[in-house]
């Protein structure tokens, strides 16, 4: 399996979601780096269940952080963080063993690893590794905004219903990491019943997300594979039910003329600058210092309580399946945090690339 990611601090994820622990482990952190537990356990509880709207599983994700830390700090030693699994209730997915759902990763987990794969809740493909993920990231975001660099979310679209995107305005304001981000507050209460009228009727419902890095310094990346934009959508794309990523102007690039999508550069306060940002602040797969705008699109969860169709894998017939366990209707807004910390992780990487691990110690990262 591959679960690591990062060259100059490799990142491991491991667990399954009805195991014992799950976690992570960051590799090549510098030492003395602060832990705000405070800010981890905040970002944790953005991801948990949230009323109706959600699964009914509910895990305290009481993490701890077994090595690597000393006094608040971290060592220099790799870094291993675990999170418990206590609310499991594994003989719900017996059923895998012979009808996989659609939508999941049970028949291609079966096949790849032979029938050994942990199918209980998913296993290892299962959003519940999302938790060490978002504690990994939440350690981090402080230590980049110490630096003068912000990462946030919004959800931007749910089914018709749009949210404002992210403008230069809006990105000035100070997100609340609290509740149900959007910013539009009318826009978020109706997304809110839409995910709501799905779930009455035992459907789920998918989204798109959108995030803004702002104070990210010019330079920083790879032309060709390994640029700011490829690295960032190798991470993204680890995080279950991400099924497309688009920077800046995206897709829309395909409906423009040059003239109409290119970015013009200007001089504000001895500061290049461009009067647009249809690039998401990457020109080449190098950052350009503008802020980095992206978007994720987030497809329905999966497990539904209407019937579907799926094959018997013993009998070779299909048949058909209703799910029952505890699901969630929409996984959109519990994911806000979680490709926050991710983008974190991947920034990280990319800026000791450029600068050096030192840069993370610093209080202000170079700036072109």
């Amino acid at each position: 399996m591959s679960n690591s990611i990062g060259k100059n601090i490799v990142f491991t994820l491991f667990g399954e979601s009805h195991g014992g622990e799950i976690g992570i482990v960051a590799d090549g952190l510098p030492a003395g780096l602060a832990i705000d537990n405070e800010f981890i356990k905040l970002q944790l509880s953005r991801r948990r269940p949230a009323g109706s709207i959600s699964t009914a599983r509910r895990e305290a994700d009481e993490y701890r952080i077994v090595s690597g830390a000393f006094n608040g700090k971290t060592t220099g030693a790799p870094l291993c963080l675990l999170i418990p699994n206590k609310d499991v209730r594994s003989s719900a997915y017996e059923f895998l063993k012979e009808t996989p759902r659609p939508g999941h990763a049970d028949y291609t987990a079966a096949v790849k690893y032979g029938g050994f794969a942990d199918y209980r809740g998913g296993g290892h493909f299962s959003g519940r590794l999302t938790a060490p993920l978002t504690a990994m990231g939440a350690l981090l975001m402080p230590i980049l905004k110490a630096r003068g660099i912000d990462i946030s979310a919004h959800i931007y679209s749910v089914g018709d219903i749009k949210d404002k995107p992210f403008t230069p305005t809006a990105l000035e304001m100070e997100t609340s990491r609290q509740g149900f981000p959007t910013i539009d507050e009318a826009a978020g209460e109706r997304i809110k019943e839409y995910i709501k009228e799905a779930a009455d009727n035992g459907d789920s419902v998918g989204g798109i997300i959108e995030i803004a890095v702002t104070g990210f310094p010019a330079g920083v990346g790879e032309p060709w594979f390994d640029g700011v934009e490829n690295s960032l959508a190798r991470g993204l794309f680890g995080i279950p039910a991400v099924k497309g990523v688009e920077f800046g102007l995206g897709f829309g690039f395909g409906n423009s003329t040059g003239s109409q999508a290119n970015d013009a550069f200007s001089l504000e306060k001895g500061k290049v600058v461009t009067k647009t940002n249809n690039n998401g602040g990457i020109n080449g797969g190098i950052s350009n210092g503008m802020p980095l705008i992206y978007r994720i699109a987030v497809k329905p969860t999966p497990s539904i309580y209407k019937e579907q169709r799926t094959l018997n894998l013993v009998s070779g017939k299909e048949e058909g399946l209703k799910i029952e366990g505890r699901h969630d209707p929409a996984i959109i807004h519990r994911a806000i945090p979680v490709a926050e910390s991710v983008s974190a992780m991947v920034l990280c990487d990319l800026l000791c690339e450029q600068f050096g691990k030192g840069c993370l110690l610093q209080r202000e990262v170079v700036k072109l």
